[in-house]
């Protein structure tokens, strides 16, 4: 096995969270202790309800999650979280391992899927990759509601230009098109990329895309 990230230099930067939700105490120790001693936030609960019922903070995080659980399996539960809407990284640990079902758990999204026994490096190493997937995946989904309110920002004018821009039109042809004047254009684009916060028109671009804005065809 390579050199792997340290859980510790994960944790520096904002403090993730492992929850662990298995229905062996023994195992909610063990896991509890591993995670503490490298320096992580640890919560474990008996059951997915008891999971459920807590309220996690708004930090980057991962699901240390037994397939067999009481009542509901791993697997169902993973269901559930992603109809709620909840897509905290998942890493399924089960004794009685097979095929379909890690194929299922993968499939659905999880980080990992490990055998008890395992060895505790196998177990920080999964948890140092499912937070980074977290930590990015909150970082993108800021990023995009900043660009989101941003746009927002934007007359419904200069919504229309923009989208004919990033489409590639010219001046002159977004002025025929919408039926302004080209001095109007080149005015709504001025104030398109101070809005935006655009450095470039490749940016603005990059912006647009990330938006899926679409250019509405021209009126016949």
């Amino acid at each position: 096995m390579g050199r792997s990230t340290s859980p510790r230099n994960v944790a520096s930067a904002e403090e993730p969270i492992v929850y662990v939700v298995d229905d062996d105490a023994s195992v909610r120790e063990a896991l509890r202790n591993l995670f503490r001693s490298v320096g992580l936030r640890v919560e474990v609960f008996g059951s997915a309800p008891e999971f459920l019922q807590s309220k996690p903070p708004d930090v980057a995080s991962c699901l240390i999650l037994d397939i067999r659980l009481p009542r509901q399996s791993g697997l169902d539960f993973q269901t559930d979280l992603a109809k709620a809407g909840i897509h905290t990284p998942i890493i399924f640990m089960t004794g009685h391992g097979d095929i379909p079902m890690t194929v299922r758990a993968m499939k659905a999204g999880a980080v990992d899927f490990l055998t008890k026994p395992f060895r505790d490096q196998d177990m920080l190493d999964a948890v140092t990759a499912a937070i980074e997937r977290d930590r990015n995946s909150r970082n993108e989904a800021k990023i995009h509601s900043d660009l989101r309110a941003r746009f927002v920002t934007l007359t419904a004018r200069e919504r229309e230009v923009m989208a004919r821009v990033t489409a590639g039109l010219m001046n002159k042809q977004i002025a025929a098109e919408i039926g302004i004047a080209e001095i109007t254009v080149k005015i709504h684009r001025g104030h398109i990329m101070r809005k935006m916060a655009a450095k470039s028109l490749a940016d603005l671009v990059k912006m647009a895309q990330a938006l899926d804005i679409q250019r509405a065809p021209p009126q016949p």
